[in-house]
């Protein structure tokens, strides 16, 4: 995922936080995240995984179709019933990224230091699975398939339209993070939730979902 040129490079994460007990707030992918200004932006011996992924992806998927940078305003999934509003997600004091409100349940929210969703990179995106109190907006992120598709409206009145590659889940401790948030010179998009077993001694999830997508 690369920053715009204009945007600073985000500060590196630190381990993220626990969860928010029994019920299951999503914490925002788990220890994943901490990798990735890491990986991306350099340091701890990542940044050679980064670009590897990102010659890699250049090679498979040479850059295409691509939207200029916008605020993205609301994800649309028809299967799986998603017409959600976004949020701006930032790194906080301690470094974690911070996960949308849980009192809406119906909100997902996009990393607003990277780029925005149909801009050439990858842009990620994030929801909760579920709060204490209910199911939330990406419940049955787990049904999409290889083909399916969603959209991103923009405040540029641009539609992003996105088919999906693949969907899998990961364990939080190995999690992919130069796979799942290298640059790549194509637009796609990464839609991420909660996954597996709740771990309440943790309060946490086991694992992470993952949607991989590109723009058509």
């Amino acid at each position: 995922m690369a920053a715009p040129p204009s945007s600073p490079a985000p500060a590196e994460p630190a381990p993220p936080g626990e969860g928010s007990g029994p019920g299951g707030l999503l914490v925002m992918w788990g220890a994943a995240f901490l990798l990735l200004a890491v990986a991306l932006m350099g340091g701890h011996g990542k940044a050679a995984d980064s670009k590897q992924a990102g010659a890699a992806s250049a090679t498979a998927h040479p850059a295409g179709k691509h939207l200029p940078p916008s605020q993205p305003t609301r994800l649309l999934i028809p299967k799986i019933d998603v017409d959600a509003p976004f949020t701006a997600l930032t790194l906080g004091p301690s470094g974690q990224l911070q996960p949308p409100p849980a009192g809406n349940v119906n909100l997902v929210g996009w990393y607003a230091d990277g780029v925005s969703p149909g801009e050439a990179g990858t842009s990620i995106i994030a929801g909760h699975v579920d709060t204490t109190t209910s199911a939330a907006v990406f419940a049955n992120l787990d049904e999409l398939e290889t083909g399916d598709r969603f959209s991103v409206e923009r405040a540029d009145g641009n539609e992003a339209t996105f088919v999906v590659d693949s969907a899998e889940t990961f364990a939080k401790d190995d999690f992919p993070s130069s796979r799942v948030y290298a640059d790549t010179p194509r637009a796609e998009a990464r839609l991420i939730t909660c996954a597996g077993d709740y771990d309440h001694t943790a309060k946490d999830y086991t694992e992470n979902l993952v949607v991989f997508a590109h723009l058509v």
